[in-house]
């Protein structure tokens, strides 16, 4: 049985990829926090962080630390938050980095998510700038 990070990976399911290589695959949440909220993946199915191997770590977390530098480059954001859920609370069972861009007084508070969706064309749109902030 795939989850649906898994599908994204064998592109049997449609996201907006941000970035991908042999290892890790970055793609716009379909439900972000924020716009421009990207999820961070090992290619290879790993269920959670404890299940990761050590050889997988640094290039997972080496692009998450990419990604927090693109918020701010590519979307003018103040800053991002990082989170990784383990079991509880992880929706897909496929490890995942949640990388969301931040702003002073946005709201946020704790750990309640709100969500909001993107526009038409807006992913892309999104998606692009996190490109261009990457360098």
């Amino acid at each position: 049985m795939t989850d649906i990070i898994c599908d994204i990976v064998a592109g049997r399911l449609d996201a907006e990829v941000v970035w991908r290589d042999e290892t890790v695959i970055a793609f716009l949440d379909h439900r972000p926090v924020f716009k421009g909220h990207v999820l961070l993946a090992p290619v290879e199915h790993v269920a959670t962080l404890t299940d990761a191997p050590a050889e997988l770590i640094a290039p997972l977390f080496l692009q998450v630390q990419r990604f927090a530098d693109a918020m701010v480059a590519g979307l003018a954001a103040d800053g991002s938050f990082t989170a990784v859920n383990t079991v509880v609370s992880q929706s897909v069972p496929h490890l995942h980095v949640h990388v969301v861009p931040r702003r002073r007084k946005d709201g946020l508070r704790g750990f309640f998510w709100p969500r909001t969706k993107y526009a038409d064309g807006e992913a892309a749109e999104y998606a692009e700038r996190l490109r261009s902030g990457l360098g």
